[in-house]
């Protein structure tokens, strides 16, 4: 059977929906999701990644058991471009997603596990607060006011001790869920790989140990893209995906290639080869990747693989 999908668009104090079947768009308060989910429960909803905006949607749509598919704005702006729309309202952008749906025969997506969301959303302002913190330190380095100095240093006082604090709700919140627990031992297990990459890649990465190899790596932004035409070849590069997941590998990576004998010696040659740093660690954190995947997989620990003699 054909699947029917409903577009909605979503802004801070409303939605706009639109039903292909109906052919008709109207806009629902926030205040109101709870019934627009209820009577969408035969139905698909395809909803944009609006940067937070959309939670109340899906929390709606998950205690109502309505399937939904979240997408990529970027992917719903290049589909509208491709269909000639390039006009861009909200009533516009709730018909694009419901022809994106439908054209792309897109899938629900999985329902999300709420203390992955809660890590994530920790991990997030853990990372707001370090970003923070690294601006106060460059203030820091460029003035010479004694005034000016003391309050950043009290305020970066301020805001280490928040990040300290952010990091132990992330460990009890990881703590209180046998699961994730399992799963944070499991990831430590591996070079590189400490408290902090293993909460990431538990709040960002669920289809860790659940995709293939190549599905896993453009879900990190970690597989090289083709950029060929007729007889040029381009260079292959990374782009897109999760960026936290990203920047998490790519320092666990980099700690990996000091402490793996495999990754110690493919480091090496990679090196002698001419690869410039950057891209050496990019394709270890690939590879580390790709080994946490088949490892979660398998439900086992890390394995360090011997150097051939």
């Amino acid at each position: 059977m054909a699947e029917n999908y409903i577009g909605v668009d979503v802004a801070k104090d409303w939605i706009d929906v639109f039903d292909p079947e109906t052919g008709i768009g109207r806009r629902i308060r926030t205040c109101d999701l709870t019934a627009f989910a209820k009577a969408q429960s035969d139905k698909l909803v395809v909803a944009e990644a609006s940067g937070g905006y959309e939670r109340p949607l899906i929390a709606a749509l998950e205690a109502a058991g309505t399937r939904y598919v979240r997408v990529n704005p970027r992917h719903a702006r290049e589909f509208a471009r491709a269909t000639g729309k390039l006009a861009k309202t909200d009533r516009t952008d709730a018909r694009t997603l419901a022809a994106m749906g439908a054209a792309l025969e897109l899938k629900a997506d999985e329902p999300a596990c709420p203390a992955r969301t809660r890590l994530a959303a920790l991990n997030a302002r853990r990372d707001a607060l370090k970003a923070h913190v690294k601006k106060e330190k460059t203030r820091l380095q460029q003035t010479s006011d004694a005034w000016i100095r003391a309050d950043i240093k009290s305020l970066l006082a301020v805001l280490e001790r928040r990040v300290l604090k952010v990091e132990a709700e992330i460990a009890s919140e990881i703590k209180a869920n046998d699961n994730l627990t399992r799963l944070d031992a499991q990831l430590q297990t591996a070079p590189g790989i400490g408290k902090i990459v293993s909460a990431v890649l538990i709040g960002k990465l669920p289809e860790l140990g659940h995709a293939n190899r190549r599905q896993i790596a453009s879900l990190a932004g970690l597989a090289p893209h083709a950029h060929d035409s007729g007889y040029m070849r381009g260079k292959r590069r990374i782009w897109g995906g999760r960026k936290e997941v990203k920047s998490a590998l790519y320092i666990a990576a980099f700690i990996a290639s000091r402490k793996d004998p495999e990754m110690i010696a493919e480091r090496a040659r990679m090196q002698e080869a001419g690869k410039p740093f950057k891209v050496v660690i990019i394709a270890l954190a690939r590879r580390l990747l790709t080994r946490l995947n088949s490892m979660v997989k398998e439900d086992r620990n890390y394995r360090f693989k011997p150097l051939p003699c």
